[in-house]
């Protein structure tokens, strides 16, 4: 039965072998959804609402501390490439990341008594440097166990299965960790409108699942394996070595279309995100169905992953975006037109069902566009050895967060701006208008037309141009199985003999001609080392199942002396 069902998905391996490192490797994916999740729900309204910050500071510390965060992840990078040790490049990093990360969430929502209409300045710097710690905590984490998959999952379509194995993991941190949050506030009377009276429950919200994380976390630095890296060969490192690092990285065709894809997806993603709780509250008048909203909304993502499975596990990791990602304009565009909710009035339900609809349509047809970002990110590292004949998975994760996390900061900042700019009113203001008068705060007409810019209008053109550039991304599951079969007999034999066409498909993903790349360099060897293809046509990679023999072996040896 079990095979069966591994069979009508799409699994490859068997359990021992297969499953359980996925599983095992995936236990941090607890923290990196869950976290993130509750930041993305409660934390900007909690620095305007609850802590009382004007909305352009709050963003002003959202930004910085990405600011901050695009820098130290390179650094984190770089680490980790240069790191030798017995238990590998990365893994040592998740342990000692648990520690911060337990610290830095716990403070995140605790404000020590801290107002912003009472004194913005210490408010702001309090929780710039929190967030700055928490961001650093991710990015000991983050970084290395990202770096990781390239090593542990060599092949294809073992890739996607690890994401998606991630993906679950990522529900399985968001489900609890969202059910605790709204469970929490519903105790404390604040689930139907966040106040400077619900500071008590998110100090609690914060400080048991700053445990909950570091528990996920440490089961990954745990149980997961990783090849010995003190045969690793380190370069001079100096301030020329880093720069041509990461000049090296963009000179890779396939990782710039990737990047360029996957930043026009964060703009939609991230303008939607940093104002949907005020579109929400302050635009539909519907925050007291928020928890509802928002598990509407993940139910909808994870109701996706079955069809972005398939579709990428039998077509190839661009399909699943092509096909859901009009969905998520559809979901963006409801914003352009959605009216006040109010009681009595005649069209409340509908606009209650169009939200409803919103939050359906958006989170199934971004997936796609995710899952595909998601699973094409490990095979640039492949693209990258061609030209360079290393593995830089470190640098070439940290680039394209480096560029990203910094405009992600700006823009986060940006919105915040816009809002206020068009003159949105938060905080004690509104909920003191309300108490006051017993009646609904009335935004203005340009504050309106502020959130449907910020929550429809740049989304959903990011959205298309995201789409637009998925389209003319051009690796396949063949080429880079071509591509990786071409590695393997250059380490092994000094030399590849490749065909015509396989040198053609080379250079229009790597965007380098092919003499000019490492592959292609010291092939005049007098001997000819073509790749070898099965009777079904597939290319046959050298030495894999020695290294999968090795790899096996050292994780016994390992595992015996744990025990």
């Amino acid at each position: 039965m079990g095979e069966k069902i591994k069979k009508a998905i799409g699994v490859k391996g068997d359990f021992k072998t297969a499953i359980v490192p996925m599983i095992n490797y995936s236990y941090a994916n607890m923290f990196m959804g869950g976290a993130g999740y509750i930041i993305s729900m409660y934390f900007t309204i909690f620095l305007t609402d609850v802590v009382n910050l004007p909305l352009k500071s709050a963003s002003l510390v959202v930004m910085f501390a990405t600011l901050w965060d695009a820098v130290t992840d390179p650094a984190m990078g770089i680490i980790t490439d240069r790191t030798r040790s017995k238990s590998g490049k990365h893994r040592r990093y998740l342990l000692w990341g648990i520690p911060v990360l337990m610290v830095a969430y716990g403070l995140l929502w605790n404000s020590y008594g801290l107002n912003g209409s009472v004194s913005p300045a210490r408010t702001m710097l309090y929780y710039t440097l929190v967030y700055m710690l928490y961001k650093t905590a991710y990015t000991i984490i983050a970084v290395p166990h990202t770096a990781m998959l390239p090593e542990l999952a060599p092949a294809y379509d073992l890739r996607t299965q690890y994401n998606s194995m991630g993906y679950l993991f990522n529900s399985a941190g968001m489900v609890p960790s969202f059910l605790f949050a709204v469970a929490i506030l519903m105790l404390f009377g604040s689930n139907n409108n966040i106040t400077s009276a619900s500071r008590p429950p998110f100090l609690v919200i914060g400080l048991v699942l700053s445990v909950f994380y570091g528990v996920a976390v440490f089961l990954t630095w745990y149980k997961t394996w990783e090849p010995s890296s003190l045969d690793n060969k380190l370069e001079p490192f100096d301030l020329h070595y880093v720069l041509h690092e990461y000049a090296l990285v963009f000179k890779n065709k396939a990782f710039r279309q990737y990047f360029f894809m996957s930043l026009a997806y964060m703009f939609a993603t991230g303008f939607y995100g940093t104002s949907k709780v005020y579109y929400i509250k302050y635009l539909a008048n519907q925050y007291s169905s928020y928890a509802l909203f928002n598990a509407v909304a993940g139910v909808a993502e994870a109701s996706a992953f079955p069809l972005n499975y398939a579709l990428t596990m039998k077509y190839g990791k661009k399909r699943c975006g092509d096909i859901v990602t009009p969905l998520m304009v559809a979901g963006l565009a409801i914003g352009l037109f959605m009216q006040t909710s109010r009681s009595g009035d005649g069209l409340r339900f509908l606009w209650l069902a169009l939200m409803m609809v919103s939050m359906i349509l958006y989170p199934f047809g971004m997936s796609g566009l995710g899952f595909v970002s998601t699973n094409i990110f490990p095979d640039l590292t492949d693209v990258d050895e061609v030209i360079t004949g290393r593995r830089r998975e470190g640098v070439i994760a940290t680039f394209s967060t480096l560029i990203k996390k910094s405009i992600s900061g700006v823009m986060a900042a940006l919105v915040g701006f816009i809002l206020q700019g068009f003159g949105l009113v938060t905080g004690d203001t509104v909920a003191q208008y309300e108490k006051e008068t017993g009646s609904l705060f009335a935004q203005s007409a340009n504050a309106v037309w502020g959130i449907r810019l910020c929550v429809a209008i740049i989304p959903i053109v990011a959205a298309l141009i995201s789409l637009f550039l998925l389209r003319r991304f051009r690796m396949t599951k063949a080429d880079h199985t071509m591509i990786r079969a071409a590695i393997a007999t250059k380490h092994k034999y000094g030399s590849v003999t490749l065909t015509d066409e396989e040198i053609e498909s080379i250079e229009a993903i790597s965007g380098q001609k092919f003499e000019n790349t490492w592959l292609g360099k010291d092939n005049d060897t007098g001997e000819a080392h073509p790749l070898t293809q099965n009777e079904e046509g597939d290319y046959e990679i050298l030495l894999e199942k020695e290294r999968e023999k090795e790899r096996l072996h050292e994780q016994a040896m390992e595992e015996e002396t744990n025990a």
